[in-house]
């Protein structure tokens, strides 16, 4: 192998995964931008510095790839609370399709893109990578077409391609304005938290396992659509009810205080895609 490229690597996820490639002894090169190198984890062997990624030609991409090496395609926008009907998505996958068609003319062993769950059609089954598509948001509709351009695209070339389907993810280095985050630091300060009621039925991962079954998938035989879950559901009022008794402050949740999303899932909970037993970064 010819080390691993890593776009979106000071990302919430992100800082994750290259951090455990690193780890792994991965020669991993982080594609960043000029505000973000301050933020690239330690150990990574090469930061390349770009204003934007996503207005970067084919050919860009196809000088600065290394033929036989992995890339892992994390950056996306997602400025928390605008990310899901930012029209920055189509720019977002103009420039990633624009990244393939680079690293296919480089030689590229692997392509691993990053998706979301909302890409399914919503129901109250859980959704396995066999469900079908339904994006009904300007950022799954984007990520939706990303894996299907990809998909097809890179199934007639030498270029493996794998889609990691994120789920609820929480953990270190999480948005403050994220659920998860949001509760640990409101119950901390004891300060109250509106809540809508709470019946969301969400499929929740901490951060550092979602990282490893990324770098696992990169780096091992897996191919195609991959959801990245837990498999169990939990009540978001579970949830903040379990995290609240660990300050002792039950009381500052206010469940009701806010309206329900008309337009939230009632459920969304993922089957696991297994993992390889023979392999592990």
């Amino acid at each position: 192998m010819s080390g691993v490229f890593v776009t979106g690597g000071t990302g919430f996820v992100g800082r994750h995964v290259c951090r455990l490639l690193a780890a792994v002894g991965q020669e991993v090169t982080a594609i960043v931008r000029p505000g973000s190198v301050a933020r690239v984890p330690e150990g990574i062997a090469r930061v390349i510095v770009v204003e934007d990624i996503f207005t970067q030609t084919p050919e860009w991409w196809a000088e600065h790839l290394t033929e036989g090496a992995h890339l892992i395609h994390l950056a996306w926008t997602a400025t928390p609370g605008k990310y899901i009907n930012d029209p920055a998505n189509l720019r977002c996958l103009a420039g990633t399709l624009a990244m393939a068609e680079g690293a296919i003319a480089a030689g590229i062993s692997k392509i691993t893109g990053i998706g979301t769950c909302i890409e399914y059609r919503m129901g109250d089954a859980p959704l396995d990578i066999d469900t079908p598509l339904d994006p009904q948001s300007p950022y799954a509709g984007a990520k939706a077409a990303a894996f299907t351009a990809l998909s097809t695209s890179l199934a007639k070339t030498d270029t493996d391609f794998a889609w990691c389907r994120l789920f609820a993810l929480h953990g270190e280095g999480e948005h403050p304005g994220r659920l998860v985050a949001n509760l640990h630091s409101r119950l901390a300060n004891g300060q109250e938290i509106p809540l809508s009621d709470g019946a969301q039925i969400r499929d929740f991962l901490d951060v550092k396992e979602a990282a490893q079954r990324i770098v696992t998938t990169a780096l091992g035989p897996t191919n195609g659509p991959v959801n990245i879950c837990s498999g169990t559901g939990i009540s978001v009022r579970d949830l903040a009810l379990g995290i609240a008794t660990q300050y002792g402050r039950v009381d500052l949740l206010k469940f009701g205080a806010r309206p329900n999303n008309i337009f939230d899932p009632a459920t969304i909970v993922g089957v696991p895609t297994k993992m390889p037993k023979d392999f592990a970064p």
